[in-house]
């Protein structure tokens, strides 16, 4: 198994990924709002790259079910119902609701890999079940930081470094390029105190500024959530049980 890693979406293109097995991070905090809210029930999550296609694709739903969530540069969006905190998405305001969701950064990533064979959204609190699913596919990774306007973020390449460290674990044989490397390093350094680490990153500084240490707790959790978060045409869902599918298969 070869695993890359994008330290940024910058330089990135979209045909870069087509065909590819992709995991897009953004722990602080998209990536893990976004798995918050299908454990907690959430019909499927729709990233989007723009605040206009949001507002657009929300104005054509009908029956009550889609909310308008996410944020610019930290903060909700005026109109919209939820920002990106993961505490928001708890089960009575989202279960069963389509989340239509815009961020600064993570969804752009999520939208920017769409043309991935297979697209998975990670996060520390669900480590281990994405850890699980590549190994199980088998495939080459790539592993997309989402960063922050296009910078470098440690608690992104660090997420990055633990997924390639639990690999390594598990698998014989793993190849990785430069920044896969230097991935797994810097979680070596800096991500074995995940709470320590978060709190004192640069957008962890931002975040606490605007009230919201106690995001920062959730986040630093390491593999509190089972699920396998998958996109498809345009929509983040669970990756199912293989057992489930294998049932849905003979029916």
């Amino acid at each position: 198994m070869k695993i890359d890693v994008l330290l940024s979406p910058l330089n990135a293109d979209e045909l870069h990924f087509t065909g590819k097995t992709t995991v897009v991070i953004d722990v602080l905090r998209a990536t893990t709002t976004i798995v918050t809210a299908l454990q907690n029930g959430a019909r499927e999550v729709v990233p989007v790259g723009s605040v206009d296609f949001a507002m657009k694709i929300s104005g054509s739903a009908a029956g009550g079910q889609t909310l308008l969530c996410g944020e610019r540069n930290i903060t909700m969006i005026e109109g919209f119902s939820l920002g990106n905190s993961p505490l928001e998405y708890d089960e009575e305001t989202i279960k069963g609701k389509t989340i239509v969701f815009f961020t600064t950064n993570g969804s752009k990533s999520i939208v920017k890999a769409k043309f991935s064979e297979n697209l998975l959204i990670a996060s520390f609190i669900n480590m281990n079940a994405i850890v699980n699913h590549l190994v199980e596919l088998g495939n080459d990774v790539e592993i997309l930081c989402s960063g922050s306007e296009g910078k470098f973020c440690i608690e992104d390449t660090a997420c990055a470094g633990k997924i390639i460290s639990e690999i390594k674990s598990r698998v014989h044989e793993v190849i990785l390029t430069d920044s896969g490397r230097a991935s797994e390093l810097i979680y070596d350094s800096f991500g074995k105190n995940l709470d320590e680490m978060l709190l004192n990153c640069d957008h962890g500084k931002k975040l606490q500024e605007k009230g919201f240490a106690d995001d920062i707790k959730y986040c630093s959790q390491l593999s509190i959530s089972d699920i396998v978060p998958y996109y498809d045409a345009g929509t983040i869902k669970i990756v199912q049980p293989k057992e489930v599918q294998q049932s849905e298969n003979k029916n």
